[in-house]
């Protein structure tokens, strides 16, 4: 049995004096994240957020006011650079207490990933915990680009948040970005293209655009792969040195490629999970249907030296669950939620 190191042995003496130690530090570490990530936010909406009564919440932000985590502005409160050195500590507190840092070594052997990192919560129900989730998933891209790679990034909100997190990056990249795929119909803001186009922007790198729609018959797609243009972008996407993509629930992205009746009677009929690279899988991580696209294809991901997947919320468990049976992931960014479920 490993040794314990000095900030468990810390915390367990903690514990034995001040036995509601963690009901303390989750409560104030909830207030100090809330507003970390909503800022700036009104007290009466933060305690909205938190569904904590607005007596209980204005004393906990006076007490951390006052110990100068927190201040005031005309727009609502903030994090003081002091509040949000104290939230990144105390988050590894709270992940020890919660024995996240045990779930993600279990979660990495369990699906033979190299890395799994888990954020506090549920994205489902809290919003704190998508922003988090983002945000880790661009701390990894940190870490892992080097000049001269070719990234690729699918579309979507969790991938749009991962490229609002990106314009804390201390050191510009010489990257090119390219979208994984084409376009769906849905905001512009979600759309690959764009994502990478601001990923690319926030690096100080390059990108190049796949101007084609997702889901396209196979007769109107030929014509499209004969432009150089295309050809190359395509070809770009498939070295990329780092993937970067969410996983999403066979009927969220059934509705995003609008399917037509005949194909979305066959998802449902064959029991569909999760969807990714127009790929649709079943509980077991077996495909059952597969739309004809432009782009990154589910094949290539085994030449892709890096893959980071990322997803949270419980309603995306069994999808990124089939997923991790399906593909070949490096590293999976998510959250207590889903990865309770992976742990089961």
């Amino acid at each position: 049995m490993p040794e314990k190191n000095s900030v468990e042995m810390l915390l367990e003496l903690l514990q034995l004096v001040l036995p509601n130690l963690e009901e303390l530090l989750d409560e104030r570490y909830r207030v100090l994240r809330a507003i970390y990530f909503l800022q700036p936010i009104g007290r009466r909406a933060l305690s909205d957020y938190l569904l904590t009564g607005e007596r209980t919440v204005r004393n906990l932000v006076e007490e951390l006011k006052q110990q100068g985590l927190l201040q005031t502005t005309p727009l609502g409160l903030i994090t003081t650079k002091k509040g949000s050195d104290t939230l990144w500590l105390l988050k590894e507190y709270i992940e020890k207490i919660k024995g996240i840092e045990n779930l993600e070594k279990l979660i990495a052997q369990r699906y033979n990933l190299k890395r799994t990192i888990i954020v506090s919560g549920d994205a489902d129900k809290d919003l704190t915990a998508k922003k988090e989730m983002s945000a880790a998933a661009a701390r990894v891209l940190e870490q892992e680009l080097k000049n001269g790679m070719i990234l690729a990034v699918s579309g979507g909100t969790t991938m749009a948040m991962v490229a609002d997190s990106m314009d804390t990056f201390s050191e510009p990249k010489v990257v090119t970005v390219v979208p994984a795929r084409g376009g769906l119909g849905e905001d512009v803001e979600k759309q690959a293209n764009t994502v990478a186009a601001k990923m690319a922007k926030s690096l100080g790198g390059s990108y190049r655009l796949l101007h084609i729609p997702d889901v396209l018959e196979e007769e109107l797609l030929k014509p499209l792969l004969t432009s150089s243009y295309i050809n190359e972008v395509i070809d770009k996407i498939k070295h990329a040195d780092i993937l970067l993509h969410g996983i999403g629930t066979a009927e969220e992205m059934a509705g995003r490629r609008s399917l037509q009746p005949i194909f979305l009677k066959k998802i449902q009929d064959s029991k569909a999970v999760g969807e990714a690279f127009g790929y649709y899988f079943d509980a077991e991580g077996r495909i059952v249907h597969t739309t004809p696209s432009a782009g990154l294809r589910l094949e290539d991901l085994r030449n892709i030296a890096i893959s980071i997947a990322v997803g949270g919320g419980v309603s995306k468990a069994e999808a990124i669950k089939a997923f991790l049976k399906l593909a070949p992931i490096d590293i999976l960014v998510t959250d207590e939620g889903v990865a309770r479920k992976l742990a089961e």
